[in-house]
């Protein structure tokens, strides 16, 4: 099937950059910067339906559900991306959050000729991880027609599940298809049809929303203070003290201390010197209030 790129948003000329190799290469990245400064315009149109999303993915989180991100090339590599970066960042499984990418792992680093064109692989890769209602299924494409992230939505609402698109032409296939459509229209390329530039910045800042506002709203955070982060290194477990520091007003051998007592967990760390309790009363008591530490606070207020 022959597509028409010209009615695509993503895939037209930028007047602003015709005669970008013909020109100094400080004018280059000035055009460069300006094009770029549109991006956070763009995304803020869609924050209505950025925020709806959230709430959606906090939901499934809260019921044991998951957020699938797919897509292919750039589009499938940010979904990885943000997926990979929430277990050490939040102390989620590696099962909560998912990417996947048209071709499997390989094509993470390695086009693979077709496999965005393959409706049924679309369809077959979530039913590989047993794709459910419970969980939200984000589809990301910057053209918003591409057919492997097509079937997976359409897949994905013909079993009750909440969709969500991410794309960056007006009116895409996958906005008409999924349930919240986030589509920050950021106009052509610097150079023409190279998606992973405006496009690719736009569809990562958004996921770092849909991810990063998911986790506050299901206690992930304390304020502002990651304290569910993992000490894989030592940079970690400095950072670990850091935030129980910052968190509870006490000092750095303190801070080791009560994390050495709460077996390096830096939320329960912070609960039990603002509260008093034990480690093992502080987990218990977390626990009850799934995590959250003002609830858990506020529960043991007289």
């Amino acid at each position: 099937m022959k597509i028409d790129l010209n009615i695509l948003a993503t895939e037209t000329r930028n007047e602003n950059s015709t005669n970008i190799d013909n020109i100094s290469t400080l004018e280059m990245a000035k055009i460069m910067n300006n094009e770029d400064k549109k991006i956070a315009s763009a995304i803020e149109v869609e924050l209505p339906n950025i925020a709806l999303a959230v709430e959606e993915i906090s939901k499934s989180f809260m019921n044991n559900g998951r957020l699938i991100y797919i897509g292919a090339g750039t589009s499938g590599r940010l979904g990885i991306l943000d997926a990979s970066e929430c277990p050490p960042t939040y102390g989620t499984c590696p099962e909560m959050v998912v990417g996947i990418i048209a071709g499997g792992d390989y094509a993470i680093k390695n086009a693979v000729e077709g496999a965005e064109d393959n409706r049924e692989l679309g369809i077959e890769d979530l039913k590989a991880i047993k794709f459910s209602e419970k969980d939200i299924l984000v589809g990301i494409a910057a053209s918003g027609r591409t057919p492997y992230v097509l079937s997976a939505l359409e897949y994905a609402n013909s079993i009750g599940s909440i969709t969500v698109s991410v794309s960056c032409n007006p009116c895409s296939e996958i906005a008409k298809i999924s349930k919240i459509a986030i589509n920050p229209i950021v106009g052509p390329e610097i150079i023409t049809g190279s998606t992973r530039l405006k496009s690719g910045t736009a569809q990562k800042l958004i996921l770092n929303m849909l991810s990063t506002l998911s986790m506050i709203k299901i206690g992930k955070t304390f304020g502002n203070l990651m304290v569910d982060v993992q000490a894989t290194n030592n940079k970690l477990v400095q950072r670990q003290k850091q935030i129980v520091m910052e968190a509870t007003g006490v000092s750095e051998e303190e801070a080791a201390y009560a994390l050495e007592q709460c077996d390096d967990n830096c939320k329960t760390a912070i609960f039990m010197i603002l509260s008093g309790f034990s480690p093992q009363e502080s987990m218990a008591i977390l626990s009850l209030h799934k995590g959250f530490i003002r609830e858990a606070l506020k529960s043991t207020k007289k």
